[in-house]
């Protein structure tokens, strides 16, 4: 599994976007709200990384982390 270190603040937005595509779909299955629900829990760390006033604020996920927000942006 590959990972990398994003920038917080870009990641934050990026989920944002990624959101507003998924809450614009009709589809409400399963998967979609699991889907949504791992999005609004990546955003809201790296918002929180975001406005850490510590170290630099990056944020690391996996390659299908970074897959699945990067399909609905």
């Amino acid at each position: 599994m590959s990972y990398a270190a994003l920038d917080a603040a870009r990641l934050a937005k990026a989920c944002k976007n990624a959101l507003i595509t998924l809450e614009s779909s009709d589809e409400k299955s399963e998967a979609h709200q699991r889907k949504t629900l791992m999005i609004q829990r990546m955003g809201a760390l790296a918002m929180a990384a975001a406005e850490c006033k510590h170290g630099t604020p990056v944020v690391t996920l996996t390659s299908e982390e970074f897959w699945l927000i990067s399909q609905n942006w």
